[in-house]
């Protein structure tokens, strides 16, 4: 799996709604069969995803199955202040993968 990819404007003014793109390399693996030994392979899909903005959460999604590979997720966000955003997302393996970001607010 792939490190995760944010795109965030570096600068905004006081009160203007941005968009922020983001996209994770990971193969959204459902439960299926081996082929070759009929042996089940467990679900591995990223069920969560979480933006935060100076440690305070303002968007969370709960994923299912019906997700592409390789998610790309963009949404707006109006900024009041200068600081970090962070992004974590969550599968079924039990890993954690972040992204982290920073604005200046004039």
């Amino acid at each position: 799996m792939a490190k995760p990819r944010v795109r965030v404007p570096k600068k905004a003014k006081k009160g203007e709604i941005i968009t922020i793109k983001t996209l994770i390399k990971h193969k959204m693996q459902r439960a299926t069969k081996d082929k070759k030994t009929g042996k089940p392979i467990p679900r591995n899909i990223i069920h969560t995803f979480e933006a935060k903005f100076n440690g305070k959460p303002f968007l969370t999604g709960k994923w299912d199955t019906g997700i592409s590979a390789d998610p790309y997720c963009a949404f707006n966000h109006r900024v009041q202040e200068s600081g970090e955003y962070e992004f974590v997302w969550k599968d079924d393996a039990g890993k954690t993968y972040t992204a982290k970001a920073k604005i200046e607010v004039a």
